[in-house]
């Protein structure tokens, strides 16, 4: 999946203009209850504007609350012009930049702004991943890493006619052993299908019902 794919498009997105007054960018940070703002200029990019810039800026400023709001321009205090998104990276490659960071702006070749990808929107992703919304049983085990344990794993999966609710695999430190979590709809023959993946050389770690 790309990070276009779980992208709000601008016509959803609240935005402020380069010419805004910091007072009216603030307006509506408080009275949406969110932290980023992109700013554009005209239809580019130009930059976010947050509380936390507010507030450092003003602190900078010497000047009065009142003052400060009236006079400064979105424009004066926007940061993060280099940082966004073209769309086209894998959307679990953006957790780590919007690890400390609310939002990205995807933009095309031009800088034009076509919206935002959110880390809400991210980390909802990798709750789907995981299957955490559906309920089912989850499956932690490993596996040696030879060739065909997948395929394996899918054949046993078929047999016993099981429901995948997700799918994970992890690399373990040493690249001999791969991890594997499973959540599968909850069924009579749950412990006929641990059995099965306990002898076919699947090592169990965990089973969790959630």
């Amino acid at each position: 999946m790309f990070a276009k794919s779980i992208m709000i498009p601008k016509h959803r997105c609240i935005i402020v203009n380069i010419e805004d007054s910091v007072e009216a960018a603030l307006n509506l940070l408080e009275s949406r209850g969110i932290d980023c703002i992109p700013v554009l200029d005209g239809d580019k990019y130009a930059g976010v504007i947050t509380h936390y810039h507010i507030y450092k800026n003003y602190y900078e400023s010497n000047i009065t609350k009142e003052e400060f709001l009236r006079v400064k321009k979105v424009k004066d205090i926007a940061t993060h012009q280099d940082k966004f998104l073209n769309g086209d990276e894998i959307f679990e490659e953006t957790l780590v930049d919007l690890k400390d960071f609310p939002l990205l702006a995807v933009v095309d070749e031009q800088n034009t702004f076509l919206g935002i990808v959110t880390r809400f929107d991210v980390l909802e992703q990798f709750q789907s991943a995981f299957g955490i919304h559906k309920p089912g049983v989850r499956i932690a085990f490993s596996s040696v890493e030879v060739e065909g344990r997948i395929a394996r794993l899918a054949d046993i999966i078929q047999q016993y006619h099981e429901s995948v609710i997700s799918l994970v695999t992890f690399d373990e430190t040493d690249k001999l052993v791969r991890r594997i979590v499973l959540k599968i709809e909850k069924k009579s023959n749950i412990d006929k299908f641990i059995a099965k993946l306990e002898s076919s050389g699947f090592r169990i770690l965990h089973i969790v019902e959630d």
